[in-house]
């Protein structure tokens, strides 16, 4: 579950491997991508780690965050 702390939305995933891991980091840069709203990251073996805030609005969630974090967990529940 997505937890908001320090003005970010956080959440590690954690897969059975490093290939998983890697396989679904590329799944969301291409919905980020194309939401032009990219996340900070972070990804050691088989966790991935997101910290989502805006840049632009200071460093706050926004709604862009919120809904790439929908984005992410829908990548997540297709995998």
């Amino acid at each position: 579950m997505w937890q908001e702390t320090d003005n970010s939305l956080r959440r590690t995933y954690t897969f059975a491997n490093f290939s998983e891991a890697f396989a679904f980091m590329t799944r969301v840069a291409l919905v980020a991508e194309k939401m032009d709203h990219h996340p900070t990251w972070t990804n050691t073996y088989n966790a991935v780690e997101f910290t989502l805030n805006t840049h632009s609005a200071g460093n706050k969630v926004t709604q862009k965050d919120r809904e790439l974090a929908a984005a992410i967990d829908k990548i997540l529940a297709a995998t």
